[in-house]
């Protein structure tokens, strides 16, 4: 089997993480572009003593550091991502970041994050507490919840009211979604794919954005079917079933990149 056909299934996964990362579609997309000429230019480079997950992983990693300069946060507007997200960096250190996403959402262990991000199994662990700890006093938001199974809509309120944020309200259809959502303006919009009535909740997502703008993370059991990188995609994405601390972790992301919940 050739590196690209090796490398191909794991692109998906690769997308969700460089946009969670960076806050930005397009910008993780960028970065995931230039890993993949990076590789293409020079096989031989590539990583062949590891799985190739981890050598994709690691080559991106390679990629976003030599391009992740530190800038005087007092130098960006808050009216867009990357400035909320370079004011949040003065008070937490990508490393913390980076080793979050990669145990919490993308499932690698301590020691397969470590070897990512160059740094010992115990220290890892001691990243993610940090990471977790300074964004989630950071960060406080109404949550709405769009999803139509019982059991996985109180586990989801339960989690969100763990974090310390507020819910506004659970929706179970397009309608009552986009109704709630208007009634009560939430900072952060938690959505299923598929919704009890057949309606879809991207299109419910559609309707709310077209009013005003909330992060937004989808719930899908099938993220691939939406990481194409072929149209404008969901920045935010959980995969189903899935561990109370990717919900966390996509939570914290998700706000970390909303000037709504910026401290003064």
């Amino acid at each position: 089997m050739s590196l690209g056909q090796d490398l191909a299934p794991h692109l998906p996964f690769l997308r969700r993480y460089a946009r969670a990362l960076t806050g930005s579609q397009q910008h993780g997309d960028n970065f995931v572009r230039a890993t993949l000429e990076a590789i293409v230019a020079a096989p031989g480079d590539f990583p062949r003593d590891v799985d190739p997950r981890l050598g994709l992983y690691r080559t991106f990693h390679a990629i976003w550091s030599s391009a992740n300069i530190e800038e005087d946060p007092g130098s960006f507007g808050l009216d867009n991502p990357e400035g909320v997200a370079q004011a949040r960096l003065s008070r937490i250190t990508p490393l913390s970041r980076q080793a979050l996403l990669l145990t919490a959402m993308e499932g690698f262990t301590p020691e397969d994050a470590g070897y990512l991000i160059e740094a010992a199994p115990d220290e890892v662990e001691r990243l993610v507490a940090e990471a977790l700890s300074e964004i989630e006093r950071q960060t406080r938001a109404e949550v709405l919840i769009i999803e139509d199974e019982p059991i996985i809509a109180m586990d989801i309120e339960t989690i969100v009211r763990d974090l310390g944020h507020q819910v506004t309200g659970v929706a179970v259809t397009r309608d009552e979604a986009v109704a709630q959502a208007l009634a009560r303006r939430p900072g952060l919009v938690l959505a299923d794919i598929q919704l009890a009535d057949d309606s879809s909740g991207i299109d419910a997502v559609k309707d709310i954005l077209a009013e005003f703008q909330v992060p937004v993370i989808f719930i899908t059991a099938f993220p691939e079917r939406l990481l194409t990188g072929e149209r404008p995609e969901p920045t935010f994405l959980i995969t189903k079933p899935f561990q109370r601390s990717t919900v966390k972790a996509a939570i914290a992301q998700a706000l970390f990149f909303d000037n709504a919940t910026l401290p003064a």
